[in-house]
Parts: C-alpha cells; structure tokens; sequence
C-alpha cells in the first residue's frame, strides 16, 4: 500500500539530539523539504512522554518522521527510507562491499557510541545510580573515546578516503559521525588525536547541508554549536 502523501513531511525533533541531527542532515543532503515538530527532551520531565507524542511513538524518543500516513522511528530507518525513496544523491556507494563498509562505520557511531551516552542512559546514572556529574562525564567521554579511536584508525589507513569519508561527497559515515563530534566537543573532549575525524568535519562545516541541520541553526535551539577546534 502506498502511503506516501503529497504533504510536507513532518520531523519530530530535538536540537540537540544526536539521530535528530542526523536526519537533519540526511533530508538536507536528499533536498527534501520538511516541518520540523520540537519535542523538548530535558524541560518537565521531557515532552516525549506526553500522552500525544507516546501515541505516536512508543519508544519516548526523537527522532520521528511522518510522511503522509507513514510513520518511522529510529534515525536508521529513516535514512534507509529516504535513500530507496530519494535515490538521487545516493548517501551510499554503489558497490555491495563499499556499501556494507560505509554501513559498519555508521553503525560504529550509531550503535556502539551513542547508545551509551545519549540523554537517558546520563540521566539514569545520575538520578538512579547517584553518580555526581564528574563520573558522568569520565563514563560519557570513556565511550566516546574508544569509538573515535577506532574511527580514526579505519579512516586515516583507507584508500577509499577522501575530502569525505568515503571520496568526496558526505554520505551516510559523515551523516552518523558530525552529531558525535558535536557532542564530543560539547563535552570539553580534546579532539587532537582524531585529525582525520576533525578534517572530515571541518569539510561538512563548509556545507550549508550541515550548516542548516546544526544545533544552533533548529527553530528550537538553546544555544550555539560547540567551537570546532582551529586548523593546524
């Protein structure tokens, strides 16, 4: 059944949510126009578990993507939709094998980084666990660390590297990898021994694609992107 619309695709958004960000990014890179719908996730106890926003998804978490009478959750999904709906730019290569690579390095980010250290799991450790925010930020930082460690192993040794991650047009790698730096900087962490990780990011930077999809630049924003660390 088709259940696609010619409505304006809704995004239910957090500014500063890590797979908000990325799709964010991933709608401005396919040029798709969207609304975005803010979902406060930290004010009263977070509007994700209002009574109308947990029927719409279950999961109380951003982000959510409506298209017509279509409803997605989780980041992942919602990109894989938009690139077999919106094929053109591709945000994967065209062979199975630089496409399954490309896939490992998101899922890197998305599946072994952030999981660990978004909102709930920091708020948990603090409200239920009583950790005092300096051994919340040395668990934060520990994971973030290991994951952009092997980051910038893989990527400063592949020849498939280029401007990008993979040659030199942002795909789904810089889609995933942009919000955790963002946060990562956000955090105080040093990025110096990621140079490779810093490059890429300075690349998307150049880009109104990420410029626009930017915490600072959401109809809901709080505050500033972090200070991106000054090129050697």
């Amino acid at each position: 059944m088709n259940t696609k619309s010619n409505s304006t695709p809704k995004l239910y958004s957090f500014w500063r949510s890590s797979a908000a960000f990325r799709v964010r990014i991933a709608l401005n890179l396919k040029g798709i126009s969207y609304n975005i719908i803010p979902v406060h996730l930290t004010k009263n106890g977070g509007a994700q578990f209002d009574p109308d926003y947990s029927e719409k998804n279950p999961t109380h978490l951003v982000p959510l993507f409506e298209d017509g009478a279509a409803s997605i959750h989780q980041s992942l999904a919602i990109i894989e939709y938009l690139e077999e709906t919106h094929p053109i730019p591709p945000l994967l290569p065209s062979s199975p094998i630089d496409r399954a690579w490309v896939r490992s390095l998101a899922m890197d980010i998305a599946s072994d980084i952030h999981p660990i250290n978004n909102v709930r799991v920091l708020r948990y450790l603090l409200k239920n666990l009583g950790c005092s925010n300096e051994s919340k930020d040395i668990w934060y930082q520990h994971w973030i660390q290991l994951g952009l460690n092997s980051l910038e192993k893989q990527l400063s040794t592949d020849s498939r590297v280029g401007r990008f991650a993979y040659g030199d047009q942002p795909g789904l790698v810089e889609i995933c990898l942009v919000p955790q730096l963002f946060n990562a900087l956000s955090s105080g962490m040093d990025l110096s021994p990621y140079p490779t990780l810093v490059k890429i990011l300075r690349e998307c930077l150049k880009l109104p694609t990420f410029i626009d999809a930017s915490w600072e630049k959401q109809i809901d924003a709080e505050g500033s992107n972090p200070s991106i660390p000054p090129q050697e």
